[in-house]
């Protein structure tokens, strides 16, 4: 038997001043009288004394202290297999995502979809990636789905300057998140960025096995940009209108993925999680190793109770002749 706690333990030394106090402790009448007259003249009552009640209350502190540090039984190691799909997203964080052509913004409209898209994911590790002119990390594959939640409702764009979208840093950063594996899935939640010609991210995606799922985030009509100082405006002073780029619909549907345009129902994303798990079953990717430990603070803690109660509902009571 081991302990989860073993530090906790030491609490047990506060017995020693307990017992202490105890037997110094005296009753006034224990003071004056001479134990053989005290027995002769007190008068009978029925109940636990004030002595038995608190070595029960001594024995309830110690039998807490040992259910708090979780006594435990080693049962040995069992190894677990487990099966999931490995999914890199990818958020556009370029400034043409500020564009209010989608409420409140594409950025923010992305991040509420990737949410969503989460509630249907099954058996999946997910990492997570920022891109524009260059890409980063913010998490890597994981199934703490609760995490990234909370990194992507955090995560904002306030405090970056990025131009530009670059699909290919994207597909790079994917591509190294991913080693060795035979297949890829990448998904985009972006608004396409300015590029036409994506032949050279095509022929690299092909070359590394990267599927691509696109998420289009903007309108054909197109937003502006707002900033402190109002909207964002070019050299000359006219005002700048961001479009999405269908063009990256290609790359999609040449790696054999698919390519999806923002909608305000909140099955869309979940069309998407069926098409990724539909065409990339989850395989036998690892196998886990973990303790099986049986727990045994339930007794200690239920002694422990059965103690103070007794403790506490066994007063001394005066008999009535």
């Amino acid at each position: 038997m081991s302990f989860h706690n073993p530090q906790l333990l030491w609490l047990l030394l506060l017995i020693l001043p307990m017992v202490w106090i105890l037997k110094q402790g005296k009753s006034p009448l224990e003071r004056i009288f001479n134990p053989r007259i005290l027995e002769k003249i007190r008068v009978p009552h029925s109940g636990l004394s004030g002595k038995v009640r608190s070595i029960f209350m001594i024995v309830a502190f110690a039998l807490a202290v040992v259910a708090v540090a979780r006594p435990q039984i080693d049962r040995g190691e069992i190894k677990v297999k487990s099966s999931f799909v490995n999914v890199v997203v990818g958020f556009d964080i370029s400034r043409s995502m500020f564009a209010d052509d989608v409420y409140p913004n594409r950025f923010e409209f992305a991040k509420r979809k990737f949410d969503h898209f989460l509630k249907y994911l099954k058996n999946t590790k997910v990492a997570l990636i920022g891109f524009s002119s260059r890409s980063f990390l913010i998490a890597p594959l994981t199934e703490d789905f609760h995490s990234l939640k909370f990194l992507t409702k955090n995560l904002g764009l306030e405090y970056l300057n990025l131009r530009g979208t670059s699909i290919m840093s994207a597909l790079e950063a994917a591509n190294n998140l991913f080693e060795n594996q035979d297949k890829k899935v990448l998904v985009l939640f972006t608004d396409g960025g300015d590029e036409t010609d994506l032949s050279k991210e095509i022929a690299y995606a092909k070359e590394h096995h990267i599927t691509v799922f696109i998420y289009a985030i903007g309108t054909k009509k197109g937003g502006v940009i707002k900033t402190k100082n109002g909207v964002l405006k070019d050299a000359k002073g006219d005002i700048v209108i961001v479009r999405r780029n269908d063009a990256i619909k290609k790359l999609a549907l040449e790696t054999g993925g698919a390519y999806m345009v923002y909608s305000l129902k909140n099955d869309d994303v979940k069309s998407l999680a069926q098409i990724i798990q539909s065409k990339f079953k989850a395989k036998l990717q690892e196998e886990t190793t973990i303790k099986n430990r049986e727990e045994l603070f339930y007794y200690p803690l239920a002694a422990a109770v059965l103690f103070l109660f007794t403790a506490f509902f066994s007063l001394p009571r005066r008999s009535v002749a």
